[in-house]
């Protein structure tokens, strides 16, 4: 399997809090991965850290075998790796379809933004029904379809999802995965930053457990369902 992301010894302070602590992590062509952990155990700093929203003191960030390290976030977005943040952080005062029109800024032909806003629309059809409302008027699970959807219009070969079912009724935090699912199927490697371990288990191939920053477990998705370290931890007994 082709790398799409490769981490080694990702080590990030914020001034002398040590928030990373020699994470090594990967993603597969075509695989979804999920990130596990409690609050502040490091996972936001790590998609952060990729992203270049934060720059690390050592370690490597490769992208199909490219040193991205100290690449600056616009052109980590032009190689095709999106970070969709923590809380949506749509625009609250555009429509869904302004909304879309935007995640295709680093796009050149107009033509391919208008294609797969398209293909947005048929895997969030609820989006499709309120292309002309502004983004602040939908609900929690509608403004997470939005920003994924933004996302997926830049045409990411890896998409970083973090905490994509925070504040979620079950019944969306069920929607949003089989969503996600269904984009990874389509051919685009996934990250999943999640608290929600039984959610995110269920669509990830792999998963790593980050604690204070530090990588303390990792194995197939099927594995770690079953741990007893993580049962105890995220799933309850």
């Amino acid at each position: 399997m082709r790398t799409v992301l490769d981490i080694k010894g990702l080590e990030v302070t914020y001034g002398k809090v040590e928030a990373l602590r020699g994470v090594d992590l990967s993603v597969g062509d075509r695989e979804i991965v999920a990130l596990l952990g409690n609050n502040g155990a490091g996972k936001s700093t790590t998609v952060s850290a990729i992203s270049g929203v934060v720059r690390s003191r050592a370690g490597t960030i490769a992208a199909y075998g490219e040193d991205i390290t100290a690449a600056t976030p616009w052109s980590i977005v032009e190689r095709g790796i999106v970070h969709v943040p923590e809380g949506r952080r749509i625009f609250s005062r555009l429509t869904v379809h302004e909304n879309l029109q935007i995640g295709g800024y680093t796009v050149r032909e107009g033509t391919s933004v208008d294609k797969r806003i398209t293909q947005v629309y048929e895997l969030f059809p609820r989006l499709a029904e309120r292309r002309h409302q502004q983004g602040g008027t939908l609900s929690g699970g509608e403004q997470q379809m939005l920003a994924i959807g933004r996302a997926m219009v830049a045409g990411p070969r890896l998409i970083m999802l973090d905490e994509p079912s925070m504040g979620l009724a079950p019944l969306v935090v069920a929607q949003v995965m089989d969503a996600i699912a269904s984009i990874n199927e389509s051919g685009t490697a996934v990250l999943l930053i999640e608290q929600n371990a039984r959610a995110a288990l269920k669509v990830a191939h792999r998963g790593y457990v980050i604690d204070s920053g530090r990588v303390t477990l990792t194995g197939p998705a099927a594995e770690l369902r079953t741990d007893p370290q993580v049962v105890e931890a995220y799933l309850g007994a």
